[in-house]
């Protein structure tokens, strides 16, 4: 038993194509190309994603390839999570209070007309 695909195939002129794209558009969703035309030339196509079925990923894949140690599980300390509920953080002594200026030139205004 031979078994025939009829594939369909819709040109459209532009002008047609800004009337009635919503049209189009349920027709490609269902499997049909749409191609538009300018001057009955094909410059465009539209049709349907191929989309694969995403399976959902077997649970326990990693089994035995991956360690989770105790401490993960431990309360964070209350300098990281006190920020989130707005406690403002504690300057610690290692934090530096000022940067050094470092050795920049200074930035000299703009330049007058006639001075080089």
């Amino acid at each position: 038993m031979n078994i025939v695909m009829i594939m369909v195939m819709i040109l459209v002129n532009v002008h047609d194509a800004k009337a009635k794209l919503s049209e189009y558009l349920k027709a490609a969703a269902k499997g049909e190309r749409v191609v538009f035309c300018k001057r009955n030339r094909p410059f465009a196509e539209l049709r349907a994603v191929e989309t694969t079925p995403a399976e959902p990923r077997p649970v326990g894949g990693a089994k035995g390839r991956l360690t989770v140690p105790d401490a993960f599980f431990d309360p964070l300390p209350d300098e990281v999570v006190g920020p989130f509920y707005g406690v403002p953080e504690e300057p610690s002594a290692a934090a530096p209070v000022a940067e050094s200026s470092g050795k920049y030139r200074s930035v000299r205004g703009p330049r007058r007309k006639g001075r080089r």
